[in-house]
């Protein structure tokens, strides 16, 4: 397989722009650390948060079941941030190698892993802030509601947009 192929404008995809595949993996890697920049800087706050709730006097008063949902938060949190940091690593360790192509598109995929794990992180950090704020069962329905909201705004509107949008005269041509 090509890398080129399996990037979102590789050969066969009209894009409207005349640029060069290292071009477009250049203009692609710079779109993808923007992407990054955003979510980074919110996971690693959430992060942040998680690891000092266990230092707070008050978790010692938790229930196991919060403790467990406690640990079963902080570990796709430290996921999720290893997913969205992965993609630096693979652009300095591949830097000079002429594979940039196939460096966007692995590190286009660690970031999406990274949105799965964040979403999951969220719904479990989300349940556990709502039992102890709540302390009863529509907690789990206004997670489920959020986790419903989370994935229709990251992947169903993404997914069905281009469905939607109709072809520009361009490229009727």
């Amino acid at each position: 397989m090509t890398s080129a192929s399996h990037l979102p404008c590789g050969p066969g995809r009209d894009t409207g722009r005349h640029e060069t595949p290292e071009e477009r993996a250049d203009r692609q890697w710079n779109e993808l650390l923007q992407e990054l920049r955003v979510a980074r800087t919110g996971v690693q706050i959430l992060f942040g948060f998680l690891l000092a709730v266990v230092c707070q006097p008050r978790f010692t008063e938790l229930s196991d079941t919060d403790r467990t949902i406690y640990v079963v938060t902080v570990m796709p949190g430290s996921a999720t941030v290893a997913a969205l940091i992965g993609p630096v690593s693979y652009h300095r360790l591949l830097t000079g190698r002429r594979l940039k192509p196939q460096t966007v598109t692995w590190a286009s995929r660690l970031t999406v892993l990274g949105l799965v794990l964040l979403l999951c992180t969220m719904c479990s950090a989300l349940l556990l802030i709502l039992r102890v704020a709540l302390h009863n069962p529509l907690a789990l329905w206004l997670v489920g509601g959020m986790a419903l909201w989370f994935l229709v705004c990251w992947f169903v509107f993404p997914a069905w947009a281009p469905a939607r949008s109709s072809p520009s005269p361009e490229h009727e041509k």
